[in-house]
Parts: structure tokens; C-alpha cells; sequence
């Protein structure tokens, strides 16, 4: 083991990485033409999973694949050994490796990942209704050529979000499959029956497969991330505020979720893993945060976890629906109204017309937030989710990743100078 790089991030960051991918796509029996880093989730003194743009000669052709390695401090455990290829990195030390769609966390994407397994899953479930106003008959039977796949994320070893279009008949329709670990695929399925069943509009459930899979329909509308852009007023604050008011109270009786601004020195010992020359700033930050939080109850109301622009769906000027819903639970409102505020706060390579368009927005929602919680608590859980944020550009690799994040901890020293 590397004494100095014991959870493996510096040496997957690096070139030295080249022979374990090699020998993993040798064992599967192709040639490594090439390859960049295309994803890299540290974690101080834990874990490095990355993942690698792999350009391999294969017996039948050349393709581009996906291949995960994560080092973990200790060496992988025994379920690791018994889900992943294991092999040694260049001081010894074991790592797990795996081509993409064989995560060992996610099983259920070797489904997800092709048209033949979801077409497969759309004939076994019955998900193709006849059309509006058809006779009743026999479902058409869908075969892959009907289904088109899109990624839509990809967390190594923590989820992946694939959407479907299926087309036959003529029409085409489109569906969510969410892949999880087994356990929070259940909890995903057992919240959206209980949103939807308090009257909230999420996606509607269709399926869950034994491997994991959470099948889920689309919901009607824009994100507003996309209407924000395209539309002088998506929504009003106001409307913001009451689509998280709604929530039934049973929410704030699920298991607390760990707030984002709880793990802000966390976050920024991440950052400044990757940009050592942003530690100081950070740190100041890091205590700006947690000292003005500092004494505030964990809170009682029914919050979503991670409220922001992507979340939600607009339509004729109000909300349509809510996505992403895996982390409801107790906390404060400013918890959501401030992880709202931070993604706003960091929409990277905007042009000048949509940046002041959005500036506008801020200037109008702003103040409303400001009346439904206590405004410096407001800005501090916004500086906090954006130093979270501020480890993004690093670990999705790109190509401008300095100076996106350098942008990202800036608007949060914005938001830490406003509080009076």
C-alpha cells in the first residue's frame, strides 16, 4: 500500500491506473486502444471509485466502454470480492474492477443498460397499454428495435437513472428506470405511493424488478432547470414554498437524513484534495457555515432533501410535479429553500441574456424565501449545498473543472458576505 495515497485517489487520478485497465479488459478479451478518466467519487480516508472512457479492439469490432476501479482503504471487503474482478494496483494493494453495466452495487443494470432487457421488461410486466380508445387485444409484443436508451446519471456503485422511449403502434411512449441497491429501491417505491397517495404529484410507480429496478412513468411539463430559460416566469416563489408545505406530515416521521450543511467540512476537504489552493477560502467558509447553524434544531417539517432546479416540473406557469423523492424526511424548510438557492447561485456557462434572466428570477424568489424562513439561516444552508456542489466539476471530469469550481466556491463566499 501507498502509505501517502492509502484510499487510492491519487493513484486513480493518474496515469499509473493504465495497467490495471489494461489487464481488466485483457480478462475480458479485448485490446485497450485508449482511454480517459471520465468519473471520480473520492472520499477521504475511505474510498476512490472511478471510472475510465475505455477505447477497446474487441474480436468483433471496436467500442467504447465504461470500466469502474475503486481502491478502498483495507483492501475490498468480501462481498466486493465475491460481485467484482479483483486486482492489484502497482504498490500491491487490491482494487476492485468491473465493466460497465456489471456494477457490483447495481445488478439490476445489466437489465436497465440494454434495449433487449428492457424490451423484456416492458413485454413481461404488460407496461404497453392499447391506445387511447382501441379495442381490447392482445398487447403488441415490443422488441429491442423499439426502444431507444438514454443515461440520464450514472453514480458508480450508487445508482443510475436510464429513460426509455418505446415506440410501437405508431405512438411512443417514454419510461424512468431508476437502478438501486436493493434496499433503497424499496424505500423509493414505498415514498412515491406515499406522496402520491397525500395527493403530490410524482411519478407514478409501475414497477419494481426483482434486480432492483424502480420502472416509473414521466411526468407531464418542463424541469424548471429547463424552463428557467425558456419561459419569462415558470413559476412564482410562492408556488416553490406551498409544493413543499404540501408534503404530508407522516414525512417528518421517516428516518432524518443527514442535512448537506451537517458534512460541509467533509465536503470541503474534497475540494481541497482536488484544488489545494482553495483549502484556505474553504475553510473559512466551512466555519462561517457551521458556526451560524450552530444551536438550530434539526427540525420537524416535512422536507424533500434535495430541492432544486431538477427536481421540479413546470407547466402554463405553474408546478406540474416533483421528482427525486428517495430523501424525504424531517428537517428545516430552509434545508430545501437553501439547496434551491446554492443550485441556482452556480448554473455554470450561462450566456449573458440567460444570466441576467436569471438574476431576475433570484431578485423576485429571494425575497419570498426570506419570509417563509429566517434569511441568514437561509444563506448559510445555500453557502453549505454550494461547497457540496463544489465537488462536482472534479469528480465528473470537465474539461474546465478549475474554473467551474473556482466560480462554485465564490458564489458561496457571495452568499456567506450577504448575511448581515
Amino acid at each position: 500500500m501507498n502509505e501517502d495515497d492509502p484510499d487510492g485517489g491519487l493513484l486513480l487520478s493518474s496515469r499509473a491506473v493504465v495497467d490495471i485497465l489494461v489487464a481488466a479488459v485483457r480478462d475480458a478479451g479485448g485490446t485497450l486502444l485508449r482511454w480517459r478518466m471520465d468519473h471520480v467519487d473520492h472520499q477521504p480516508g475511505r474510498a476512490t471509485t472511478a471510472t475510465y472512457r475505455a477505447h477497446v479492439a474487441w474480436p468483433w469490432g471496436e467500442s467504447t466502454e465504461v470500466v469502474g476501479v475503486t481502491s478502498r482503504v483495507g483492501g475490498p471487503d468480501e462481498s466486493e470480492r465475491a460481485s467484482a474482478p479483483v486486482y492489484h494496483d502497482p504498490y500491491g494493494q487490491e482494487v476492485t474492477v468491473w465493466i460497465y453495466p456489471e456494477d457490483p452495487e447495481l445488478p439490476g443494470l445489466r437489465t436497465a443498460a440494454y434495449a433487449e432487457g428492457v424490451a423484456e421488461l416492458v413485454n413481461d410486466f404488460g407496461l404497453w397499454t392499447p391506445r387511447a380508445g382501441a379495442l381490447s387485444g392482445p398487447r403488441p409484443v415490443i422488441a429491442p428495435a423499439d426502444v431507444r436508451l438514454d443515461v440520464v446519471g450514472y453514480r458508480p456503485r450508487q445508482r443510475a437513472v436510464l429513460r426509455a422511449d418505446v415506440q410501437a403502434e405508431g405512438i411512443s411512449r417514454r419510461f424512468y428506470l431508476k437502478v438501486q441497491t436493493a434496499a433503497e429501491a424499496v424505500q423509493t417505491m414505498d415514498r412515491h405511493r406515499m406522496l402520491r397517495g397525500a395527493g403530490i404529484d410524482v411519478p407514478e410507480v409501475l414497477v419494481l424488478t426483482d434486480d432492483s429496478v424502480v420502472v416509473s412513468a414521466g411526468l407531464p411539463g418542463l424541469p424548471l432547470s429547463t424552463a428557467l430559460f425558456r419561459e419569462d416566469s415558470p413559476c412564482t416563489a410562492e408556488d416553490l414554498i406551498a409544493v413543499l408545505d404540501a408534503f404530508p406530515p407522516v414525512v417528518a416521521r421517516l428516518p432524518r437524513r443527514v442535512p448537506w450543511t451537517q458534512s460541509v467540512h467533509y465536503y470541503v476537504e474534497v475540494v481541497a484534495r482536488a484544488m489545494p489552493e482553495l483549502e484556505e477560502r474553504l475553510l473559512w467558509l466551512a466555519d462561517q457555515v457551521s458556526q451560524g447553524l450552530a444551536g438550530l434544531a434539526p427540525g420537524d417539517e416535512a422536507t424533500h432533501g434535495d430541492f432544486h432546479e431538477g427536481q421540479v416540473h413546470v407547466a402554463g406557469g405553474r408546478i406540474c410535479g416533483v421528482l427525486d423523492i428517495d430523501g424525504i424526511g424531517p428537517g428545516r424548510r430552509a434545508d430545501d429553500l437553501g439547496c434551491l438557492l446554492a443550485h441556482l447561485s452556480t448554473i455554470q456557462r450561462m450566456d449573458i441574456p440567460q444570466a441576467a434572466h436569471l438574476q431576475r428570477l433570484l431578485t423576485e424568489w429571494t425575497p419570498v424565501f426570506d419570509r417563509r424562513v429566517d434569511p441568514t439561516e437561509l444563506r448559510l444552508r445555500a453557502a453549505g449545498v454550494a461547497i457540496s456542489l463544489a465537488t462536482g466539476p472534479h469528480r465528473s471530469q470537465e474539461a474546465e473543472w478549475r474554473q467551474e469550481t473556482i466560480a462554485i466556491v465564490s458564489a458561496a463566499e457571495a452568499l456567506v458576505r450577504q448575511v448581515g
